[in-house]
């Protein structure tokens, strides 16, 4: 999964309206595909699909889409997150020597 901590608007899926959270998310999902695609934006439907696929008040069928629209989502998330820095081949060097150095001997 792309984000795994719980969103504060949706602490847990009990006691949630599921028909304002579907309609929620296809209003997000419409605004991701308007215009140019949001990373933010996608982690948030990526949330509320999530939340979605757990709710109790929801078919079978519905928490399945909704767990795999989910899964699709995370994937997208992950995918336009940015790459790690480069680090330069001195940086890489000089890590792997203080990894191999022996701890010094302690002064007595």
């Amino acid at each position: 999964m792309a984000n795994d901590r719980p969103s504060p608007m949706f602490p847990s899926p009990q006691g949630q309206q599921p028909e304002l959270l579907l309609s929620a998310v296809l209003h997000l999902m419409s605004h991701y595909h308007a215009g140019s695609p949001c990373e933010k934006l996608a982690g948030v439907i990526e949330r509320h699909l999530q939340v979605l696929s757990s709710s109790p008040d929801l078919g079978p069928v519905l928490q399945a889409t909704c767990q795999q629209l989910s899964q699709q989502w995370a994937a997208l998330v992950a995918l336009h997150r940015p790459a790690p820095p480069k680090t330069t081949l001195f940086e890489r060097l000089a890590h792997l020597l203080s990894a191999k150095r022996p701890a010094s001997p302690l002064a007595q």
